[in-house]
């Protein structure tokens, strides 16, 4: 067990993002090690790890699990994820995604009319995929951790049956989805007692939740996936009009698969391969960037803006053609070759914006892909590192409450429900992301790992559905290439393009008027949206030191920096 003295002496070494209020506040630093998430409990959970004697993947997998307690609008056992691994000299990539059930059909979210119902894909039993945390995250660990994986999901069920406060964000989130929330009586029962959101400032215990994770700690994801609890959420989910299995539960498996691995501007990356497209738009778009010279042009200019987005439209449009590995109509091998890179830096005008029809011929439609991820990431004093992302697609995912389980996901929206056309909300997709028993839905989660000679490493990733690789991207290069310090690098606003819609999409503050003015001289549309994603990133410096920052958008999250044990 996690020793009480541990997480006393950590609790005067946090730096919470309400904290973080200007360009100019640095990061937390120290020597021990790093942990950075969305939620403080959690990160703290992480941290206790690392000081109780555990390495990074024990670290990553406490607090993972610790957000799923705390953090339920993204943190889940009912959801699933990527985890891009660097242990020793060995650099691996686990997924955890979700799958299809094996009753799913390619037609079930069309109406008569053959057009996509949306609602059928987002909310309610129809929506779920099988997740993949619990087999996802004890995986990870029985392949790489130190401590006895009952240590590792000890700091979650003390947060289960002890409790927590419920803050202003979670307060918040509830209240906004009340209406979708109180259509199932297990959701409402917990999330809206009397009829009433649950208030900020609430002490929320869940025992049930507790006895699960106890469980799991004990005898790991059949204790989940089959049983009493595997029962419970087939009974629940089809109840509520989905069409989930225990077979499907207990077959669920997840897979180790080789890394997306480049170099760009000076630094040795890794990401995660298909079913997420994000280590493929990463690494596209960097190593494009770098033929350009992009570095060598004024930071803040419209030369830099434009070119980025010219990156980004050409990545984007790649990502129609990709989906689950067994079925994606294009290698990611092939989109990062030399020949394809050189071939994309061919095909921008350096001085006028494309029209995304002129890159491939999809109708020009708006799209969307569930925002409701979360990411951490750690390092620790031996500078092995996890980036590891975990999603229910949209907030609260399928909004269906399982006691004792958690929240269901909603992952099936992020298939194509009628592919070559988005539907109301979907990210214009291709055959390949088309609905089929037992494949992976495509995804833009980007954990992503970066590291050079001299000792540095940085563990990076974010939430914000298909602005993470974008959002990721932004931060990075503020680090590797314009060497700002790390929390300046997420401070800073940041450009997002996905192709389509046909515009540049930044934050109110993001350009000086020359530069929006010079940007649409060059045929570029620009639109003013909130920020969209949130990136939490943690590095050791060349000299043994760590940092860790988090997005001074995210809720109540923060990164922390261990002390030397």
């Amino acid at each position: 067990m996690i020793r009480k003295a541990a997480l006393s002496l950590l609790a005067g070494l946090v730096l919470g993002t309400s904290a973080l209020q200007g360009l100019s506040t640095p990061a937390p630093h120290g020597t021990g090690g790093a942990v950075s998430s969305d939620d403080l409990p959690a990160t703290r959970a992480g941290l206790a790890i690392l000081a109780a004697g555990g390495n990074a993947v024990d670290a990553a997998v406490a607090t993972a699990l610790a957000l799923a307690v705390t953090f339920p609008e993204a943190g889940n056992l009912g959801g699933g994820g990527f985890a891009v691994v660097r242990m020793g000299g060995e650099v691996v990539t686990l997924d955890f995604r979700e799958v299809a059930p094996g009753a799913a059909t390619r037609d079930m979210y069309l109406g008569p009319d053959g057009e996509p119902i949306a609602e059928k894909s987002l909310v309610g039993g129809l929506a779920v995929g099988v997740p993949g945390s619990p087999a996802g995250l004890y995986e990870l660990h029985k392949r790489f951790g130190r401590l006895s994986f009952r240590q590792v999901v000890a700091p979650a069920v003390a947060l289960a049956r002890g409790g927590f406060v419920v803050d202003e964000n979670l307060a918040a989130q509830v209240t906004a989805e009340r209406e979708l929330l109180a259509r199932f009586p297990e959701t409402a029962a917990v999330w809206l007692p009397n009829g009433k959101p649950v208030a900020a400032g609430t002490w929320l215990a869940f025992p049930d939740l507790a006895a699960t994770l106890e469980a799991y700690g004990e005898r790991g994801p059949t204790a989940i996936t089959t049983g009493p609890v595997a029962e419970r959420v087939v009974a629940v989910a089809r109840r509520h009009g989905g069409i989930l299995t225990t077979g499907d539960l207990a077959a669920y498996r997840p897979e180790w698969r080789e890394p997306i691995r480049f170099s760009a501007f000076g630094w040795s990356w890794a990401s995660m391969d298909l079913p997420s497209s994000g280590g493929v738009i990463l690494g596209q778009v960097s190593q494009v960037l770098e033929k350009l010279g992009w570095a060598g042009e004024p930071r803040f200019g419209a030369r830099r803006v434009h070119l980025m987005v010219e990156a980004l439209r050409g990545a984007f449009a790649d990502r129609f053609r990709l989906g689950d590995p067994a079925v994606a109509e294009a290698a990611t091998a092939d989109l990062l070759a030399p020949d394809w890179i050189t071939t994309r830096v061919g095909r921008i005008d350096r001085g006028r914006a494309r029209d995304s029809r002129e890159v491939d011929a999809i109708p020009p439609r708006p799209g969307r892909e569930g925002t409701e991820t979360t990411h951490l990431s750690v390092i620790d004093r031996d500078g092995n590192a996890v980036a590891l992302t975990t999603t229910l697609n949209d907030i609260f995912g399928s909004r269906v409450w399982v006691p004792g389980f958690g929240f269901l996901n909603d992952e099936m929206d992020d298939f194509a429900a009628r592919p070559g056309r988005p539907n109301d909300f979907g990210l214009v997709q291709g055959e390949a992301n088309a609905v089929r028993p037992g494949r992976r839905m495509l995804s833009s989660m980007s954990p992503t790992l970066l590291w050079r000679e001299d000792g540095e490493l940085i563990a990076a990733g974010g939430r914000g559905g298909s602005r993470i690789p974008t959002h990721t991207l932004n931060v990075l290069l503020n680090l590797i290439v314009d060497g700002d310090p790390l929390q300046a690098a997420l401070d800073r606003p940041r450009v997002h393009h996905q192709w389509l819609p046909d515009e540049i999409q930044v934050e109110a503050d993001a350009f000086a008027p020359e530069t929006r003015e010079a940007l649409e001289k060059m045929g570029h549309r620009v639109a003013i949206k909130g920020r969209q994603a949130r990136v939490n990133v943690v590095r050791r410096l060349a000299d043994g030191t760590f940092e860790a920052g988090a997005d001074p958008k995210s809720p109540g999250g923060g990164g922390i920096v261990a002390p030397r044990r």
